[in-house]
């Protein structure tokens, strides 16, 4: 038995999310957003190597001292499943592994509210799932290839990099595909799967611009297209599609995207007040025509305005989520503004949520 297994137990056991090998450190547990130095020895440079190659096969050896990196997923049985990512580097070898349940979460699990599966209803457009790294878009989008595999008779394909979660055969067909094993690169993936009958595409990531434009373009063709990009905010989101392309493209794909897009769910994951994990913030913008017009009209920067306009419609920004997560005493006020876009507004915002002091009027005789 390899021996990270050991650790791959006690990080789970502590619900931890990453356990990272370095080279110079012990082995190290990230746990609600913190990492965490495990009480074992040092770890050499050759005994990272050595723990790190138990868990590959002896091709993924060779790609790994080939490109100098290597994504993989391991299977433990009776455990779970682990993303790794193991890199050379100044030290040596290093590798950090997520866990990954073997159940797909359902929305009620990850806090999602019930405008999504309204989102889900369309049968084309595009969605996409936007934030930080390590904050849960590969989850929210397995819990929408979920959600969707078991209430429509769909074919769903995806392209991941690599596989994560595994869907299995629901009420649809679910096709995953990962780079480097079955497929060559995400573009390769999506320029074949137009002619393979596709209701949902889910694109792990929209990496450069070929997958961008492949993306929309199925999203244009009567798909529902599903991905992820790593941008704090509904209209960075927009901006950074309409900035991949070049200047003299992006009025074209400005209209493009302004009817295609039917949704982008931003997310970031708070530590919560009582120290017992993180809980997600939300902002939500759904695509209508008010939205459709900002885009084509390059009037980005209104739509945060919009979206507070549109919160009967389930829009909603981020820093409104986490002042909801404030009241609701789930977060500090520290975590808050830590994570607010607009710490001015949601300083203001706090303020007006703390009770003030009670004063008590005694009567002094004369």
């Amino acid at each position: 038995m390899a021996q990270l297994i050991k650790f791959f137990e006690a990080a789970m056991k502590h619900n931890a999310s990453d356990v990272h090998v370095v080279p110079g450190e012990p082995v190290m547990f990230r746990r609600f957003g913190t990492l965490i130095k495990v009480k074992s020895p040092t770890l050499t440079s050759d005994e990272t190597k050595t723990l790190i190659f138990e868990l590959l096969t002896p091709n993924q050896q060779k790609k790994l001292i080939a490109d100098l990196q290597l994504d993989f997923v391991i299977n433990i049985k009776g455990l779970g499943r682990f993303r790794g990512s193991a890199m050379l580097h100044r030290l040596g070898l290093s590798a950090i592994f997520r866990n990954i349940p073997f159940n797909i979460p359902s929305f009620a699990e990850l806090g999602l509210p019930k405008v999504i599966e309204k989102v889900l209803d369309n049968h084309q457009g595009m969605i996409l799932v936007t934030g930080g790294t390590g904050h849960g878009k590969s989850t929210t989008l397995a819990a929408m290839v979920d959600y969707i595999n078991t209430n429509r008779a769909h074919h769903i394909l995806t392209v991941e990099d690599p596989i994560e979660f595994v869907h299995p055969l629901k009420l649809g067909v679910v096709n995953q595909r990962q780079l480097n094993d079955s497929t060559l690169s995400y573009d390769n993936a999506l320029r074949g799967a137009l002619c393979q009958d596709p209701d949902v595409i889910m694109i792990g990531e929209l990496r450069d611009l070929d997958t961008i434009s492949l993306a929309i373009s199925a999203a244009e063709t009567g798909h529902l297209v599903l991905g992820t990009l790593a941008t704090s905010s509904a209209p960075k989101t927009i901006d950074r599609v309409i900035d991949s392309f070049p200047s003299a493209e992006q009025n074209q794909i400005r209209a493009m995207l302004s009817e295609s897009l039917k949704a982008v769910i931003t997310q970031r994951l708070v530590v919560k007040q009582d120290g017992t994990g993180r809980v997600l913030a939300l902002e939500i913008l759904l695509g209508a025509l008010p939205v459709t017009n900002l885009i084509r009209d390059n009037k980005v920067f209104q739509i945060p305005s919009l979206m507070q306009m549109g919160k009967s419609s389930g829009m909603r920004i981020m820093d409104d989520s986490l002042v909801e997560l404030f009241k609701q005493d789930i977060i500090s006020e520290k975590e808050a503004l830590a994570n607010s876009n607009d710490k001015k507004r949601v300083t203001l915002q706090l303020g007006q949520t703390q009770q003030p002091p009670q004063t008590t009027t005694t009567n002094q005789a004369e």
